[in-house]
């Protein structure tokens, strides 16, 4: 028990008509404080979308996403928010907001590695 972590994640999804509150699962964000990892893992349904919204530019959502990747990594091309503290870009990427890219509340977990957890829950609650 003690090889374990504590994690938090988030489903991604794409909500074309926020009044409407419908959505499409298109990734999962995932976040453990000690093994100082967060990472998102994504994959947009352009059936499900085209037919929930023909008129949503998917082209657009995969920029969005690409960004969110690169706030996850660190990098500079997620601009400021990339160099706050891994914590930090975790709760500002899950904060609730009214756009059409949102997350779910955030969840807990144990597990050993975050990085093959990121890839179990995608594939349960994206694919």
């Amino acid at each position: 028990m003690q090889d374990r972590c504590t994690y938090e994640y988030a489903i991604v999804r794409i909500v074309p008509k926020v009044e409407r509150e419908e959505f499409v699962n298109v990734g999962v964000l995932v976040f453990s404080k000690r093994k100082k990892f967060i990472g998102i893992k994504h994959h947009v349904d352009t059936t499900k979308l085209k037919a929930l919204a023909p008129e949503l530019d998917l082209e657009l959502y995969q920029q969005y996403l690409k960004a969110w990747e690169s706030i996850c990594s660190g990098t500079t091309a997620g601009g400021k928010i990339a160099q706050m503290e891994t914590s930090d870009r975790f709760r500002w990427l899950t904060a609730a907001k009214s756009s059409t890219l949102q997350c779910s509340k955030t969840h807990t977990g144990l597990c050993h590695q975050p990085e093959k957890t990121l890839e179990v829950l995608f594939d349960k609650y994206v694919l």
